[in-house]
């Protein structure tokens, strides 16, 4: 079960990290969140929902720990403000509504491959890369907002 204490426990100390209490709780928000894409404040509010002790500065200090030991990714968008995600290991880029925040992962092999060939052209060794296309959704609650 990918979300019980001792996988999380196991996640955490395969990540050359301990197992304590405020990063077991990080790591259960993020397992079971039905948002893939969450803030510090985000994390921080869930926790608060869910009464525990674990203070703003803590959920900070954890978040970094997690993207150091590879078991998030952070991204940053357009909202200027970072976005953590759990580290599935496989690449994928992100279309961001400007509107609602709304952030929608894809992948397209027709892109990526592309992408190899502009760096070859242009000399270079393609290490690393974030595609983030940014517009307006098509949810019906974010266009209802918008026409107001």
């Amino acid at each position: 079960m990918p979300d019980s204490p001792k996988h999380q426990i196991e996640s955490l100390q395969s990540s050359g990290l301990k197992a304590t209490l405020p990063r077991i709780r990080v790591l259960q928000i993020f397992e079971q969140s039905k948002e893939r894409h969450l803030s510090a404040e985000d994390v921080y509010r869930l926790l608060l929902q869910e009464d525990a002790d674990i203070g703003l500065a803590t959920v900070y200090r954890v978040l970094m720990q997690f993207v150091e030991a590879g078991l998030l990714t952070r991204q940053h968008f357009e909202s200027g403000k970072a976005v953590f995600e759990l580290n599935a290991g496989q690449h994928h880029d992100h279309m961001v509504c400007l509107h609602c925040g709304r952030v929608e992962e894809f992948f397209d092999a027709g892109i990526e491959q592309r992408q190899r060939e502009i760096a070859e052209e242009r000399g270079y060794e393609l290490v690393e890369h974030a595609l983030a296309l940014y517009g307006l959704c098509s949810n019906p609650a974010c266009r209802a907002k918008r026409s107001r």
